[in-house]
């Protein structure tokens, strides 16, 4: 079984020294043991301050990211994940690989139940966009 984390062993949180990482790849997503283990329940995030770069015009793309999952061992710590999706700010993608990218990531960090992932993109030309990718896939 995973040790429980102490304060002194993260490496974001109580740290006001850290910059921010210049891409997802080089975010660190950390986590702690699920103080409940015993019982299914929710944790949400959201944030309105999500942005990525379109990968052909290179314009910014602005989003409300919701993520919401029934944690199993693990449980994702707020700050690391606030700066894995600020990392986002400089990744020319797609809005449907950022998604699924973002639900992979925590996925492989936590191992949850069940999550699922919905980013909704600000209106462009007229047309608004949201993806919501799930964990376990439902066919």
């Amino acid at each position: 079984m995973a040790k429980r984390k102490r304060a002194n062993e993260f490496k974001l949180l109580g740290h006001a020294d850290v910059k921010l990482p210049a891409s997802p790849a080089e975010a660190r997503l950390e986590t702690f043991l699920n103080p409940a283990p015993e019982r299914n329940y929710r944790i949400h995030f959201e944030t309105d301050d999500f942005t990525s770069v379109c990968p052909v015009t290179g314009q910014p793309d602005f989003a409300r990211i919701d993520i919401d999952y029934v944690p199993d061992r693990l449980c994702v710590e707020s700050k690391s994940l606030k700066f894995y999706l600020a990392s986002y700010r400089n990744e020319r993608a797609f809005n449907e690989a950022v998604t699924n990218q973002i639900l992979g990531d925590l996925v492989k960090a936590c191992s949850p139940r069940e999550m699922i992932v919905t980013a909704q993109f600000s209106a462009r030309g007229g047309i608004a966009l949201t993806v919501r990718a799930e964990y376990p896939e439902k066919n």
